[in-house]
């Protein structure tokens, strides 16, 4: 037998692995959420209606809008642990400078609504801007830097409030995060709108195509002269803007701004990102990735809730779902490197 014969198969092999590795990240979660959906719906006839469909939407959309501005983070290979703690700040900032009622007793400044929502934004921006110059400047991974800001996020909640409850926010902010036209709420057409330009930007425009190439290969994409560094401190300032729109209206959906409202968004936007099938390795996944990411989080902890399972149950069949998800990550990444070797023979 011709010994030269080998590599060709062996090309071909590391080909349909690369192949295989790039459809497994998509196919997997539409897959997941098919099964999910037809399990609650045979285990609960009150799972597939309307109504309840509309009370997805509605709880999925928070972690949608924080999930949006995470997706950029981790298709450029970093990470942003700081998204849940900026949006519980600027959620209490947002209520401190609105004034309470009589019996709430925090010290707050009370100004005019629209001048208070553009002072949050810009203190949610400031925080994604000093995230970024530690990641892109001083050299600090985003792990570590982020986990500081997300520590000094709680440190703004807690001097703000004080322990407290504030329940007044601008009237605009009540309205997106609590109101609705013709039937739809509206903080679910604000995340749609959200989710809508964060695809439009990574799929149409020039520095989505950047985005991508600084995840998929940062050393490629500075010779072809893109500037990594602002690339990854762009992503990471819209990260937090997203997370501070995120936080406004969640305190409007919520009723309430008070310090620790939004611990659990952290690992639900990272699972809504990673379970969608974006790259933890960056370069692939998008935000057609966190849709479904989202859908198969707020079907799950919907369903869940319908079949009335043991609520710590509950948390562990989540975090099996966020393994399976990161074990299925991995393997692609190394089917698609497989492909990728393949190629270069």
């Amino acid at each position: 037998m011709d010994a030269s014969a080998k590599p060709p198969v062996r090309g071909t092999a590391s080909r349909l692995g690369g192949m295989l590795g790039g459809q497994l990240r998509n196919i997997a979660p539409f897959i997941t959420l098919i099964i999910l959906v037809g399990f609650f719906s045979i285990a609960s006839p009150s799972f597939l209606t309307v109504d309840n469909f509309s009370n997805i939407l509605n709880q999925i959309s928070v972690t949608a809008v924080i999930a949006v501005g995470l997706t950029f983070v981790i298709l450029c290979a970093e990470i942003d642990l700081s998204v849940a703690s900026i949006a519980n700040a600027t959620g209490i900032i947002v209520a401190f400078l609105t004034a309470q009622e009589t019996y709430v007793t925090i010290a707050n400044v009370p100004l005019p609504g629209w001048l208070a929502i553009v002072i949050a934004l810009a203190g949610c921006a400031l925080l994604g801007l000093v995230n970024a110059v530690g990641v892109t400047r001083i050299g600090i991974p985003s792990f570590i830097m982020t986990l500081a800001m997300m520590q000094i996020g709680a440190g703004i909640c807690a001097m703000l409030v004080r322990g407290q409850i504030a329940y007044a926010v601008p009237p605009l902010v009540v309205t997106l995060g609590s109101g609705s036209i013709g039937g739809i709420p509206w903080i679910v057409i604000v995340a749609a709108i959200m989710l809508l330009a964060g695809h439009l930007v990574l799929t149409y425009t020039r520095f989505g195509r950047y985005v991508y190439m600084v995840g998929g290969n940062r050393e490629a994409a500075e010779y072809s002269g893109v500037n990594v560094r602002v690339i990854v401190g762009a992503v990471m300032v819209i990260s937090a803007v997203c997370s501070g729109i995120a936080g406004m209206l969640g305190v409007a959906y919520f009723g309430s701004a008070q310090q620790n409202e939004f611990d659990t968004f952290l690992l639900d936007a990272i699972a809504a990102v990673v379970v969608g099938g974006t790259s933890l390795f960056g370069g692939r996944g998008g935000i057609g990735n966190t849709i479904i990411g989202l859908f198969i989080l707020g079907v799950l902890n919907n369903g869940l809730d319908h079949v009335n399972i043991d609520s710590f149950l509950k948390i562990l069949i989540r975090g099996l779902i966020l393994l399976a998800a990161l074990v299925i990550n991995v393997y692609a990444q190394r089917l698609r490197s497989a492909g990728d070797t393949g190629k270069a023979s």
